[in-house]
């Protein structure tokens, strides 16, 4: 890539973090991905060795490190924090419309999920089987106290709960644009089952770590 050649540190970070993926990589470790494949998966349009190209610029860049069991952020790395999460609140200000067919992908909307899940007053195992009428899919979250899972075939357990909904509003859920008991109500979302994981898995439900950026843009 040809540098700017201009002596300014915003160019010197843009040289750094303005190749395509690269913010996205760093808001995966940010929420908490460690490993290659947590970031890959969520990241499914990004191919592997796109992934480990970039990987690799920001160890060079020393914004990551490689560990023993993957890879965590240097100091430097952290500091961004401030960056990207400052990117979602003028997002959702000013470029955050209606979600687009191609924007919605149900399988990825369920590994950031179950990876959001407050297991703490989880006592014992909880199946939530979520159905997606508009795109013909069905998932089971398997909650268990301190773990929480995803699983894209029938597990075998018996099913406690059942969610459904159509994907636009399990995004706006998850984004933060629409409280889950509110779309229970309206009707646009069912919750059916136990009456303890009825009453318990809206609060369980930690959504994405930029709803408070969402619902802020949209009061």
């Amino acid at each position: 890539m040809r540098p700017y050649a201009q002596y300014c540190p915003i160019v010197r970070a843009v040289e750094i973090l303005g190749d395509r993926w690269t913010l996205l990589i760093v808001r995966e470790l940010l929420n908490g991905a460690t490993r290659f494949n947590e970031i890959a998966r969520g990241l499914p349009g990004l191919s592997r060795a796109l992934l480990a190209r970039r990987m690799r610029q920001l160890e060079n860049a020393e914004i990551i490190n490689r560990t023993a069991t993957g890879y965590e952020l240097t100091n430097a790395g952290e500091d961004l924090r401030g960056l990207v999460f400052g990117l979602a609140d003028w997002g959702a200000r000013y470029a955050f419309g209606d979600p687009q067919p191609e924007e919605m992908d149900p399988e990825l909307l369920m590994w950031w999920l179950h990876g959001r899940v407050d297991t703490s007053e989880i006592s014992r195992r909880a199946v939530v089987q979520i159905q997606v009428p508009d795109r013909h899919r069905v998932f089971w979250l398997v909650l268990e106290p301190d773990d929480a899972s995803v699983c894209y075939t029938d597990p075998g357990f018996d099913v406690d709960a059942v969610l459904a909904s159509d994907i636009a509003t399990l995004y706006r859920v998850w984004e933060g644009e629409v409280d889950l008991r509110d779309a229970a109500r309206s009707g646009r979302l069912s919750l059916t089952g136990a009456r303890w994981i009825v009453r318990g898995l809206p609060n369980w439900l930690q959504l994405s770590p930029i709803a408070a950026n969402v619902r802020a843009a949209r009061a």
